[in-house]
């Protein structure tokens, strides 16, 4: 029976993602067991994590440790935060991936063309933050963003906006490659 008895199961509890504020206390929670270089700003690291929950905030102060420790550093720079990040938000690098040079100059098109069609229509709340050809997870690379502010309404404009930078890397791929490939299938 898909019905509920009373009193059984019949609440629904919503733990909502942290906003700036809730991000940069979580991440200063489990900052607190690292060292910390000077560089490194929890808040600009906050802003840039929307969406992160506090297990993923953990998972993101994690990473950048243990990569910080990997390359023989004493503190935990900026740099060891955004690696974190990406292998966060997409998984590991994988390096060892074979791809031939007419794969990474489609990838490179395609990253590029949503770079270029978001900085046409950004409304400057959405910049961009990183472009890269470095696959990771199951993409070939990505086009990355930093909002300005946690972003809890969006207009139609803008998700009409967020379609089109979607596309801009199959149209860069159809003009200049002159075919579409399966990469742009997630956008």
């Amino acid at each position: 029976r898909d019905r509920l008895r009373p009193g059984r199961f019949d609440r629904h509890v919503v733990v909502p993602t942290p906003d700036i504020n809730g991000r940069e206390k979580i991440l200063v929670s489990h900052a607190e067991q690292i060292e910390l270089s000077q560089e490194a700003d929890l808040r600009k690291i906050a802003r840039g994590t929307p969406g992160f929950t506090g297990a993923d905030l953990a998972n993101l102060v994690n990473e950048a440790a243990l990569y910080a420790a990997r390359n023989n550093k004493k503190k935990v720079e900026p740099q060891d935060f955004e690696y974190a990040k990406d292998k966060v938000l997409m998984g590991a690098e994988r390096r060892t991936l074979l791809i031939t040079e007419e794969e990474k100059k489609t990838t490179a098109y395609h990253e590029a063309g949503h770079a270029i069609v978001q900085a046409v229509v950004d409304d400057g709340l959405l910049p961009i933050h990183k472009v890269t050809i470095i696959p990771r997870g199951q993409s070939l690379g990505s086009t990355m963003f930093t909002p300005k502010k946690d972003i809890l309404n969006h207009s139609k404009r803008r998700v009409l906006n967020q379609i089109c930078c979607a596309m801009g890397g199959r149209a860069a791929e159809e003009i200049e490659i002159g075919d579409v490939t399966s990469g742009a299938a997630g956008d």
